[in-house]
């Protein structure tokens, strides 16, 4: 079966690309920083057939990240690297200028520097299976909105490291992924007390997304609205 390293599983995007995995036979190594959530998780993955390992912590900890490579590397190797644990930092977002630099630096940490690591760990068993590694981003990252300066230029860090990483890595996938808005915890809280329901679910990401986790599309960043776009025949 492939494996799949998930992180930030517990809820929102990671939680339903899981799903969509484990339903299409996939095992799967699975993090997040709450266990409960993460365990429920784990157990209704578990459901679909598939070996599902859950592995609670903080992927900025170097030991957390071994862990989680140890563990695909026991379910048989990692066809595919999903780097979507992500922090937003403050909330209210604060003005660039005036952005706490203990915060800054935990975002990058986070958002930028922890999915280089994870990949570095990762290589070996990604190339014995010339797998993907995808990254999470966001418009934000090309987009200067006001209030998003933290964010945004972490994803913006992110997504030119992924560029780079494709040109080192040609014989693997490797791709930027922007799901687009989402009705999701993060996005509540850079809107706080605003009303997200016209968003769509994270789902609606999820069959851009499994192409991208599929190796079906060349090495990029890649707009889950215009894989969907492509799919439907029409421009986005």
């Amino acid at each position: 079966m492939p494996v799949a390293l998930i992180t930030g599983a517990s809820m929102g995007l990671g939680k339903a690309l899981a799903a969509a995995l484990a339903e299409q036979g996939w095992d799967l190594v699975i993090d997040a920083r709450h266990q409960p959530a993460l365990d429920a998780v784990r157990q209704s993955l578990a459901e679909a057939g598939g070996r599902v390992v859950a592995v609670p912590g903080d992927v900025t900890d170097p030991d957390h990240r071994a862990v989680l490579v140890d563990a695909a590397a026991e379910l048989g190797g990692i066809d595919a690297l999903v780097n979507n644990a992500s922090t937003l930092g403050p909330s209210p977002m604060p003005p660039l200028a005036a952005y706490p630099a203990e915060d800054l630096e935990r975002v990058f940490a986070v958002n930028v520097v922890a999915p280089i690591a994870l990949a570095q760990l990762a290589l070996p068993l990604l190339t014995e299976r010339r797998g993907t590694i995808t990254n999470i981003t966001s418009d934000a990252s090309v987009e200067p909105y006001e209030g998003w300066g933290g964010y945004g230029s972490s994803k913006a860090a992110l997504d030119h490291a992924t560029a780079i990483l494709a040109a080192e890595q040609p014989d693997l996938r490797v791709y930027a992924a922007d799901p687009g808005d989402m009705r999701t915890q993060m996005h509540q809280d850079a809107f706080p007390g605003e009303d997200i329901s016209d968003r769509p679910e994270p789902a609606s990401a999820v069959p851009a997304l499994l192409r991208l986790v599929r190796g079906e599309l060349p090495s990029g960043r890649h707009r889950a609205a215009e894989i969907a776009a492509l799919d439907a025949g029409v421009s986005a």
